[in-house]
């Protein structure tokens, strides 16, 4: 479930500590999602597409938004390119291999670009995958769901409640492996420390609600402890999809990034799908 090891940065100033965990749950038969926890760059990629093309989809994401982990900057627009690159990889391969038709992937996460000559986290995602930001012992979810429940839930048509056991919540209206170019949600704000923020695939969200989602993070101080006790609360509560979970965590300190200290715990470039 847990992930291996990677080695810290050197540097001083705040420290960025992630853990992650991913799970096939008790229906599915393969995990098709894909998770980064690389230093800067977090990334949680929800694949779809069936054997061998969903995960595929999901580990072209993850492995084009990690070569960003290495530059010595990233800027907002460094992100949407990125992404856009790791559409056009999809493509591409869908073009050679004509089995993997129809294979794509949503996109969350979290990486830290700098901003007005300082560095700021920037939240992005594509697709229904989300990002929740815990802070003074409240749950935020920062992410909006692109899918065609939250359409209707925004219309005014269905209840919250509604959408848990609706026919469409499965139903993603931007997906990364489109033809047409999805548009990514990017929100960029400052770091305030002592947060953490979830980011998850839809097999954790659809099984566990926002109130339980906090009490574990409240509970579990340790990234990786707080990630897997999340994954397997997602399994024990029904674990119908592929359960994936990084939890960053930013310790006190002045709210700056410019000498990040990472040392993530339980990261990987691609857990459950190609590297």
């Amino acid at each position: 479930m847990s992930t291996p090891e990677a080695p810290a940065a050197p540097g001083g100033g705040l420290t960025v500590r992630a853990g992650a965990a991913t799970d096939v749950g008790r229906v599915r038969q393969h995990n098709e999602d894909s998770i980064l926890a690389d230093r800067t760059v977090f990334v949680v990629a929800d694949g779809m597409g069936g054997h061998a093309a969903g995960e595929v989809a999901s580990g072209i994401v993850t492995a084009t938004l990690g070569e960003l982990a290495s530059a010595p900057t990233r800027r907002r627009e460094d992100l949407v390119d990125a992404l856009a690159l790791a559409n056009r990889r999809i493509l591409e391969s869908v073009a050679k291999h004509p089995e993997q038709t129809g294979m794509g992937t949503t996109a969350a996460g979290l990486a830290v670009v700098t901003a007005g000559g300082s560095d700021h986290w920037a939240v992005f995602n594509v697709g229904d995958s989300r990002v929740y930001r815990f802070l003074d012992g409240q749950l935020r979810l920062v992410t909006v769901d692109h899918s065609e429940v939250r359409e209707l839930i925004d219309a005014g048509l269905i209840t919250e409640e509604e959408s848990a056991r609706h026919p469409l919540r499965n139903v993603v209206t931007r997906s990364m492996g489109s033809e047409s170019l999805p548009t990514p949600d990017i929100w960029v704000f400052p770091p305030h420390a002592g947060e953490r923020f979830v980011i998850c695939s839809d097999g954790l969200s659809n099984e566990l609600s926002t109130d339980r989602i906090r009490e574990i993070v409240a509970t579990h101080d340790d990234p990786q402890v707080c990630a897997e006790a999340l994954v397997s609360a997602g399994v024990e509560s029904g674990g119908r999809d592929n359960v994936s979970v990084i939890v960053v965590a930013l310790d006190s300190g002045d709210d700056d990034l410019d000498d990040i200290d990472t040392a993530p715990r339980g990261s990987a470039a691609a857990a459950g799908g190609p590297g």
